[in-house]
């Protein structure tokens, strides 16, 4: 049969052992990219304070919301269903007042304790806004992720999730049904766009308008990441063997 994964092997082909091994390793990353997407909406698709990834929530996160400070941001944002709105609009006036230091003990810090305490004085990552000094650097204007957390950030996904690429794609080279064109673009389709998509944070960054490309490129690599995981399970289990070997 023509179009076979390597010469002399198939997917159709494999061994239990390794039907077995493949088929827990593509469930396992289908379920990570997943609840990659969950991750991506309960905290880039809140940037807005709407449900739902836009392009507004991107421009939010890498640009930021340069009419106001961070913590106007967050709390009209991503932190908006997390205190009610007259202690929401009692810290946003605080804000646009100055943050004047008078009032940080007797009014804001009980607010914070009481409303923000709970995750960010215990959750490791998060600022702990009830330190004064903390907050005060969220008063200032709101320019999104930083330059540091990006740098973090890219490599760790640069690294990881290559990787991730790597195997579904290697797994997938032993398909049959494909011309090696079309398979060695499918291949290569998730590496082309999870680059796209890092690149695109840091001109979003810079740049408010290249905000759609950062969409483009995580919708691009999960499809192409998709059509290889369900056609590997397919193939893997549905398929019949091979009748002739190359």
């Amino acid at each position: 049969m023509k179009n076979a994964g390597m010469k002399g092997f198939a997917l159709s082909d494999m061994s239990l052992p390794v039907k077995a091994l493949f088929t827990g390793y593509l469930l396992a990353v289908g379920l990570g990219l997943c609840m990659a997407g969950v991750q991506i909406m309960l905290t880039h698709g809140m940037a807005d304070g709407k449900v739902g990834l836009s392009v507004d929530d991107i421009v939010y996160s890498y640009y930021g919301d340069r009419s106001g400070s961070t913590l106007e941001s967050k709390l009209n944002g991503s932190m908006q269903n997390n205190a009610p709105p007259e202690v929401r609009l009692e810290m946003i006036k605080w804000v646009r007042a100055g943050a004047p230091e008078n009032e940080w003990e007797s009014t804001i810090k009980p607010h914070v304790v009481k409303y923000c305490g709970v995750c960010h004085e215990n959750i490791p990552g998060l600022a702990n806004i009830s330190k004064k000094e903390v907050m005060y650097t969220m008063t200032k204007v709101s320019e999104g992720a930083s330059v540091s957390t990006l740098t973090r950030v890219s490599h760790i996904h640069l690294f990881g999730i290559s990787f991730i690429f790597f195997m579904v794609g290697w797994i997938f080279s032993y398909a049959d049904g494909f011309s090696p064109i079309v398979k060695a673009f499918l291949i290569f389709t998730p590496f082309g766009f999870l680059i796209l998509d890092i690149v695109s944070w840091w001109l979003t960054k810079m740049n408010p308008n290249f905000a759609w490309l950062v969409i483009i490129g995580g919708f691009g690599y999960s499809l192409a990441s998709t059509v290889m995981i369900f056609t590997s399970l397919y193939q893997l289990w549905f398929k019949n063997r091979r009748t002739q070997i190359d």
